[in-house]
């Protein structure tokens, strides 16, 4: 697994641009569906709070499914390449290439299916129910105070890249849904903070319309008092705690590759 994870790593830093950026922007608009979908179920206001947590994990993880499935760049997911970066088989420049890049695209795809999704119309579905609930979302999560954000990313993160490396071990495609699943319901459920997932939730808050009740949503909170916080505790939680971590056990010992 460690051995395939480096090797991926590698393959992602090598993508050139024209590819990088479509499936980047891809990642953002699939995640974004699976926040979509967990907004839709959990606007139920009658619904048990515990049962409408574990509901919306449960369908969010559509996102990473359809990223690694379908084959798409995510930012939070593309961590992992550190370990790649910590055998020497991927230099610091084309790392932060791929992480840059990936990160700018994946804010687009995440946005623009924001706009879509308010400009359908069906955030006034139930009654006007799922634009209430997305309205919620986001103004809890720009309630977060920096330093809860940060370590909520971390926290994410350690799970969103756990996931993706079990599917390391999937041989098939039933084995890499089963594996994805728990990890990205827990997260959602415990309520973390993912970086691109955020990229939707917050636009489209906006999109949609706020008012007094919502004054944590605005577009100066969502970026320099979330998404920053949870992008730098995402690294961490993704590059160190989870990919420097199966590196050090399983790739430090190894020679380096000529």
């Amino acid at each position: 697994m460690a051995l395939k994870a480096e090797q991926v790593g590698v393959n992602k830093a090598a993508l050139p641009l024209h590819r990088l950026v479509p499936l980047g922007i891809l990642a953002g608009v699939f995640i974004g569906f699976g926040a979509l979908f967990a907004t839709v179920v959990s606007a139920d206001a009658t619904m048990s709070p515990g049962i409408a947590k574990l509901l919306g994990g449960v369908v969010f993880s559509v996102g990473l499914i359809l990223v690694v499935v379908s084959g798409a760049e995510l930012f939070t997911g593309n961590t992992l390449i550190v370990m790649a970066f910590a055998s020497r088989r991927v230099s610091a420049r084309r790392l932060l290439r791929n992480w840059v890049v990936v990160y700018f695209a994946n804010f687009v795809g995440a946005v623009a299916l924001a706009a879509m999704v308010a400009w359908s119309g069906r955030l006034d579905a139930g009654g006007g129910a799922v634009g209430t609930r997305a309205l919620a979302i986001a103004e809890g999560k720009g309630a977060v105070h920096f330093g809860e954000a940060l370590v909520s990313g971390v926290l994410a993160n350690v799970l969103v890249c756990l996931a993706v490396w079990m599917t390391m071990s999937a041989h098939t495609l039933v084995d890499k849904v089963v594996v994805i699943v728990p990890p990205v319901a827990a997260f959602v459920a415990a309520g973390f903070e993912h970086s691109v997932a955020n990229m939707y939730f917050f636009p489209v808050a906006l999109f949609h319309g706020t008012t007094a009740a919502q004054a944590h949503v605005t577009w100066s909170t969502f970026l320099l008092h979330n998404l920053l916080p949870v992008t730098i505790g995402n690294l961490i939680g993704g590059a160190v705690m989870v990919g420097l971590v199966y590196w050090f056990v399983y790739l430090r010992d190894r020679p380096p590759a000529a």
